[in-house]
C-alpha cells in the first residue's frame, strides 16, 4: 500500500459516503478551514492552536517529509476528519508511531473516526511500525473508549501534565496498541506467497 495511491470511499452509518485519502500540500487552506470550523470545546484539548498561520505553516512543511503521515476524509467537497501519524527515523522509538485522530462534530457516530484509525493503523503496518501510542486529556472520554474499542490499553496517567487552551492543567492517558502481531503475520503471507528460486 503505497501512501501516493491511498484512497478508499466507505459508506458511513447515515448511508452517506466520504472519501480517506492522504493529506496533500494542496489542502493547507482547506485543512485550516476544518479546524477553524471545530467548536471552541472540540478544539480545547487539541495539542497545539490549530487554527493559527504559524501552526499551518509548520505542519504543511512536514506533508513530505517521511516522519509525518497524514490523512484527510472528505464528505462534499470539505474536510470533515483528520488523522496523522508522527514518527522517528532513526533512535529507540523507531519501531513507534504517535497516531492522532479528530473528525468534525457532525460526522462523529458514524463510524468516519474508527474508519481514520483502521486507516492509519494499516499504513503503520505497512510502514513496519510495530507500536501506536495516542495521547488523550483525560477529559476526552469518548476517545479514549473508542481507542480501547480499538485494542489500545491505558498504559500510564501523567498528572497535570499537559495545559489546554485556557491555560488549565489536564492529566493525560497514554494509550498503546502493540501492532507488531500484524506486522508478522503479513511477513508471513509474504513468504508463503513469494517464489523462490530452485523451487
Amino acid at each position: 500500500m503505497t501512501l501516493e495511491l491511498f484512497a478508499k470511499e466507505l459508506k458511513l452509518r447515515d448511508g452517506e459516503t466520504a472519501v480517506i485519502r492522504r493529506l496533500t500540500v494542496a489542502d493547507g487552506k482547506a485543512l485550516q478551514a476544518f479546524f477553524r470550523s471545530l467548536p471552541a470545546d472540540d478544539r480545547l484539548f487539541l495539542r497545539d492552536d490549530v487554527t493559527q498561520d504559524a501552526w499551518l505553516e509548520r505542519f504543511i512543511r512536514q506533508v513530505d517529509n517521511e516522519t509525518l503521515v497524514a490523512l484527510v476524509a472528505e464528505h462534499g467537497g470539505d474536510i470533515v476528519g483528520h488523522a496523522t501519524l508522527q514518527r522517528a527515523l532513526h533512535g529507540w522509538t523507531r519501531h513507534v508511531a504517535e497516531i492522532r485522530v479528530v473528525v468534525a462534530r457532525e460526522s462523529q457516530r458514524k463510524g468516519l473516526g474508527t474508519a481514520l484509525a483502521k486507516a492509519i493503523t494499516k499504513l503503520a503496518v505497512s510502514l513496519g511500525l510495530e507500536k501506536m501510542v495516542a495521547h488523550v486529556v483525560e477529559n476526552q472520554v469518548g476517545a479514549i473508549k473508542a481507542f480501547e474499542r480499538l485494542g489500545f490499553q491505558k498504559e500510564a496517567v501523567l498528572k497535570n501534565h499537559v495545559k489546554d487552551l485556557r491555560g488549565m492543567k489536564r492529566d493525560l492517558v497514554v494509550l498503546s496498541d502493540d501492532v507488531s502481531h500484524l506486522w508478522s503475520a503479513m511477513e508471513a503471507l509474504v513468504s508463503d506467497y513469494s517464489p523462490t528460486i530452485g523451487d
